[in-house]
């Protein structure tokens, strides 16, 4: 299992959580994804990551990805 956690600007509530759990969680090869409000975090765990399509992912639901970590 391979695990990639990601810095991500402009979440601020518990809803923010869930609109980046659904987007990054229609990704194939995802399996879990942590999300961490206070902490700017993202944190996402499977057998095969497409960092590039996970990136898109949280783009898609509205936030920016300053780094993965």
């Amino acid at each position: 299992m391979t695990e990639q956690r990601y810095h991500v600007t402009g979440m601020t509530c518990g809803h923010c959580a869930d609109h980046i759990r659904k987007e990054v969680g229609q990704v194939a090869g995802v399996s879990r994804i942590d999300v961490d409000v206070a902490a700017n975090a993202v944190t996402v765990s499977g057998p095969s990551l497409d960092d590039a399509r996970i990136r898109e992912a949280i783009v898609e639901a509205g936030y920016d990805v300053v780094a993965a970590a």
